[in-house]
């Protein structure tokens, strides 16, 4: 696809999706949480795409939403009934939590790697991701107290499983600038990284070996853990079972035990 804000560069079986507004710090503006959409469908759909990468161009991962767009709202939704009014605003903000869920809908492990400011809806797009990482320089705040409002996309849901409800709270609460190095340490990134080169090294380096898993079993491990994580363990057990009921005796398998026998990397078709 052709993209505006965003670039898509497939290298190997590694799609690197680079947010790409860096005059003004990656702001997500309205065509921008589009095509974050569009991109994750393009690499669910992509079979010889395996993991997908998100980062910023620039000296920023993104500063949140664009402030443009805010003030925008109004006339956006304006209408004479106040009910509907708040009804189309609903409808907006709904759609833009899909755009964020849409990471989560995609099959593939999205790796974010964060420089700079990870602020408001930035911080939306990295909890939405599989797996966060960092370098030193990184900096990260629930922005949206600061500017009066609720944050509505993601955050306050999914922040909480990443670092626990009270340091998420605190977090939301206060808006505070969390550096990369504490991000690390409460779980907020799996890793932080001395510097944004040895950040890209990194997760490139994490990115390609997940690729060379089975694809099946990586698209089958991400279902079942977001799946677990939304409900009982019981029922999280079903899932797996029927899921592997279906899934288990693949060729993947077959040419693990293949390459193990003869002492190789395994080949594992898209």
């Amino acid at each position: 696809m052709a993209y505006t804000t965003l670039t898509l560069e497939a290298r190997g079986p590694v799609a690197v999706v680079t947010l790409n507004r860096p005059e003004k710090a990656n702001a997500l503006e309205e065509a921008m949480w589009h095509e974050i959409r569009d991109a994750m469908r393009e690499v669910d759909g992509t079979d010889a795409l395996r993991v997908a990468i998100v980062r910023g161009a620039g000296r920023h991962f993104t500063a949140g939403i664009d402030l443009a767009m805010l003030e925008g709202l109004a006339a956006r939704i304006r209408h004479p009934d106040p009910a509907r009014a708040a009804e189309r605003l609903r409808r907006l903000i709904l759609d833009l939590q899909d755009t964020l869920t849409a990471i989560e809908r995609c099959r593939k492990p999205v790796i974010a790697a964060i420089h700079g400011a990870c602020f408001g809806g930035g911080v939306d797009l990295a909890t939405a991701c599989d797996l966060r990482y960092c370098s030193a320089d990184a900096r990260f705040s629930v922005k949206e107290i600061d500017v009066g409002m609720t944050a509505d996309v993601g955050t306050l849901q999914r922040l909480p499983r990443l670092v626990g409800e009270g340091m998420a709270r605190e977090l939301a609460y206060t808006g505070r600038v969390v550096e990369g190095a504490e991000a690390a340490t409460i779980g907020l990134v799996q890793r932080c990284f001395d510097t944004p080169d040895a950040l890209t090294a990194g997760v490139e380096a994490l990115a390609a070996q997940i690729a060379a898993k089975s694809p099946l079993a990586i698209r089958g491990t991400k279902a079942m853990i977001t799946y677990a994580r939304d409900h009982t363990v019981a029922d999280a057990l079903e899932h797996v079972a029927t899921w592997n009921a279906a899934m288990l005796m693949s060729a993947d398998l077959a040419e693990s035990a293949r390459a193990a026998k003869e002492r190789r990397a395994p080949q594992y078709p898209d």
